[in-house]
């Protein structure tokens, strides 16, 4: 076995609470009567919409797309009927423009013929990512295109892709490794020849021993004269999936602070990002379906679900048998990085990892009380920064002062929250922190 490998600052070890879901092979979800779908899913501008009420749609065909800024298209995942162009729940603005799509139900899928990609140069393959609408779906939705794209003054060496899943509950990832190994490496390949380079590292936290046989055997079986493509197990620690964390304990390098992964050589995709990108290229299929962890001892019958993207919570809960007595919350992402949702009206978007249905037992309800200067905070965070010192300069209403602490280096992980005594929402306070610091004066 090879040496389980980390990152040297910081990090969390949470109860893992898989048990519930990761055994639990992909279900495929029937298609609702109904789809709403958010047209920002992705960082940038929001698609504009190309479609009209009452026009009718096909499964893949473009309805949004991006007039300005930085975005990818959006596709239609079913064939149906435009019936409103207006606004969505959304789970962290409130409410976004959105296009809900009554479904046909009697239309028949659409086939999806395979295309050899060999011959195919690395600008048409970036093309074909883009016109997918395929974006980082194990993140913040940064558009995959974009990210395969890197400065020329940043020359890239090494491709990692993300398959540690460090979030408690989510196992949307680990099922996809073990049931699509072979597409997630073909995706790889793809992705090296679009870059130009030829290595590729798939870090796998060690709790999933099965993923990491698994996807080495697809990982030698793939590997050619032309590319050369490994697994490295690594330790179960939180946040080993987050980018920067992942470059280090893999690669040894450092990514300076504000600098993206390029600057150091290297390109970070979800694996199931790739798998989506071998769907884009191969089949010539847009990312409208997404794989969704749903857990917690709120839902009746938990799954890891394919569902559509649009689909909504209420939906996905009357398919799974409903709620549980004693629901606490409902958490839309995992439980160290996700949001609480208070509607289950809420549609799942390209980025949804997982729903959380928590009881009473599950979750931390008590109220925080003022910093104790443990420390413990600083020992948390991963980036090394003072996230104690950002939360007491917002309550004295000083939020525009906490760049000296480093708030904008912040991925809002959530490790220095889960570690403090006092129970206070850090992670709140750097969001606050940041929007009042980006205020204009």
């Amino acid at each position: 076995m090879k040496p389980l490998l980390t990152f040297p600052k910081g990090g969390v070890h949470p109860p893992e609470f898989k048990g519930q879901t990761e055994s639990l092979g992909i279900e495929v979800m029937p298609v609702p009567k109904e789809l709403e779908l958010i047209l920002g899913q992705h960082i940038g501008a929001p698609c504009s919409p190309t479609v009209a009420k009452r026009e009718e749609v096909i499964e893949g065909g473009m309805i949004g797309e991006v007039t300005r800024g930085l975005g990818v298209p959006l596709h239609a995942p079913v064939t149906g009927k435009i019936k409103n162009i207006a606004s969505s729940v959304h789970p962290i603005r409130v409410s976004a423009p959105s296009i809900t799509i009554a479904v046909d139900m009697e239309a028949e899928p659409p086939q999806y013929q395979q295309h050899d990609w060999q011959h195919l140069g690395d600008r048409e393959l970036r093309e074909k990512v883009e016109a997918a609408g395929i974006i980082g779906i194990g993140g913040a939705g940064f558009p995959t295109h974009v990210k395969l794209n890197p400065p020329s003054t940043s020359p890239v060496d090494t491709l990692l892709l993300n398959g540690a899943e460090c979030e408690p509950y989510i196992t949307a990832d680990h099922r996809q490794m073990l049931e699509n190994p072979t597409d997630i490496i073909e995706g790889a390949k793809i992705i090296l020849k679009i870059l130009g380079i030829t290595e590729c590292h798939i870090g796998i936290e060690s709790n999933k021993p099965d993923a990491i046989d698994v996807m080495t055997k697809a990982a030698a079986e793939g590997s050619t004269g032309e590319y050369k493509i490994s697994v490295q197990p690594l330790q179960v620690k939180y946040p080993q999936g987050s980018e920067k964390q992942l470059i280090q304990a893999v690669t040894g390098r450092k990514v300076p602070a504000m600098a993206l992964p390029s600057s150091v050589g290297v390109v970070v995709q979800n694996v199931t990002t790739a798998k989506a990108i071998y769907d884009a290229v191969v089949y010539s299929k847009p990312l409208y379906e997404k794989v969704v962890t749903i857990a917690g001892k709120g839902i009746a019958r938990p799954a890891n679900l394919q569902v559509k993207v649009g689909t909504k919570v209420r939906d996905i809960v009357d398919y799974l048998g409903g709620l549980q007595p004693g629901l606490s919350k409902v958490i839309m992402g995992g439980p160290m990085m996700g949001f609480a949702v208070s509607s289950l009206e809420v549609p799942v978007t390209k980025t949804t990892s997982a729903l959380l249905f928590l009881t009473e037992d599950e979750v931390d309800n008590s109220p925080h009380s003022a910093c104790i200067r443990c420390g413990w905070c600083l020992d948390a965070c991963p980036m090394g920064l003072e996230p104690k010192e950002i939360g007491i300069y917002v309550e004295a209403n000083r939020a525009e002062d906490t760049e000296q602490f480093g708030v904008f280096d912040c991925f809002e992980c959530g490790s220095c929250a889960y570690v403090c005594p006092a129970k206070r929402p850090l992670v709140q306070f750097v969001r606050m922190a940041k929007m009042k610091a980006k205020r204009p004066q």
